[in-house]
């Protein structure tokens, strides 16, 4: 009996997407003001009950570079905290407000 087994042909730009992974900060993560921020985007992305996944989708960014946020662990670009903070409903100036930063 023989089998055949196929492979899907994954081009290298697709294949990037999935490799590149999003680390900590090497020099932020952890401090104290990035925890914080990201404290206050969890509660709120929880009391609108969206999953962590469907807010990063709502968000227009990657789910695990969220969860990084979340955690505090990736001192993000400008562009993705207005990003948050529209899927949120609020203004930059109120989550750092909320944050107390």
């Amino acid at each position: 009996m023989i089998f055949w087994v196929f492979y899907p042909v994954v081009s290298k730009p697709s294949l990037e997407k999935y490799m590149s992974v999003a680390r900590p900060s090497p020099s932020y993560a952890g401090t104290p003001e990035l925890i914080v921020l990201g404290v206050v985007i969890r509660q709120k992305r929880a009391l609108l009950g969206f999953s962590q996944e469907a807010f990063a989708d709502a968000a227009g960014i990657d789910r695990s570079y969220l969860g990084g946020i979340e955690r505090g662990e990736h001192n993000f670009a400008m562009i993705n905290l207005f990003k948050i903070a529209k899927a949120l409903g609020i203004t930059v100036t109120e989550l750092l407000q909320e944050a107390k930063l």
